[in-house]
């Protein structure tokens, strides 16, 4: 065989054994989404916390009380926040998947038809799109409707729980920090030393959500920080404000 011949039979063998294989990043939504919401808030809440509790002159154990305090309650907050919510989004699929079972029982060809206009829809020929409802109504007829007419997949299903637990922990995580910055700092230092930590973890924060969804490290971090920053400066001023009036 010709040299150039075999180079592209033996790239042909190659394809054949290395399939391309896609990386996506759409599993992780659920408790990615959960996960850097909770540890935003958590840094969020409890450094504006502790800074407006600071800059009220209040002294170090009240200023930690109330950052042990914000980190119990927040954590039990998202936790109850996430899962009422979730739940919700739920309690709406098994609704509607449940209205699909019916519709499944009682009149499969509408369905069928019905399936095939959604393929029709999306750019397939009226004969091609009605032989792809066939074929996958015969395989999974609820999973197909589940995903091409509801929009529900297994990847992207509510789950109460975990979010709950990615929530609650991520908060827990978070609070952490502004906490054991006020603990270790000198007193007359503990608003900037905290302000700054709370920014720094932050911005690392965003920029790690950013790239395990795969979107630009820069631009997350920096829209964290920027609402992060208002938010503490806001309780900051308000905190200092009452100790003036008082």
């Amino acid at each position: 065989m010709p040299r150039p011949q075999a180079e592209a039979a033996t790239r042909d063998r190659k394809a054949v054994a290395m399939p391309h294989v896609e990386h996506h990043r759409s599993h992780r939504t659920g408790w990615l989404r959960a996960a850097v919401l909770g540890a935003n808030d958590g840094i969020v809440s409890t450094a504006s916390l502790l800074l407006g509790v600071a800059s009220a002159q209040a002294s170090r154990g009240s200023v930690v009380l109330a950052g042990v305090a914000g980190l119990v309650a927040g954590a039990m907050s998202m936790a109850a926040g996430e899962y009422i919510s979730v739940s919700s989004q739920k309690d709406t699929e098994l609704a509607d998947l449940a209205l699909e079972r019916e519709g499944l029982a009682s009149d499969e060809e509408a369905e069928r038809e019905e399936l095939a206009e959604i393929y029709v829809a999306r750019g397939l020929e009226p004969g091609l799109a009605r032989e792809v409802a066939e074929q996958l109504m015969a395989h999974d007829a609820l999973g197909a409707h589940a995903r091409d007419e509801l929009g529900i997949s297994e990847t992207l299903r509510a789950r109460p729980s975990q979010a709950a637990l990615s929530s609650a922990a991520s908060f827990a995580a978070g609070a952490v920090i502004p906490l054991v910055v006020v603990l270790l700092s000198p007193q007359d230092r503990a608003i900037p030393a905290t302000a700054a930590a709370s920014l720094v973890a932050l911005g690392l924060l965003g920029a790690a959500a950013a790239r395990a969804g795969g979107a630009n490290m820069v631009a997350g971090a920096a829209r964290v920080l920027f609402w992060s920053a208002l938010a503490m400066a806001v309780t900051a001023g308000v905190g200092a404000l009452f100790s003036t009036a008082l």
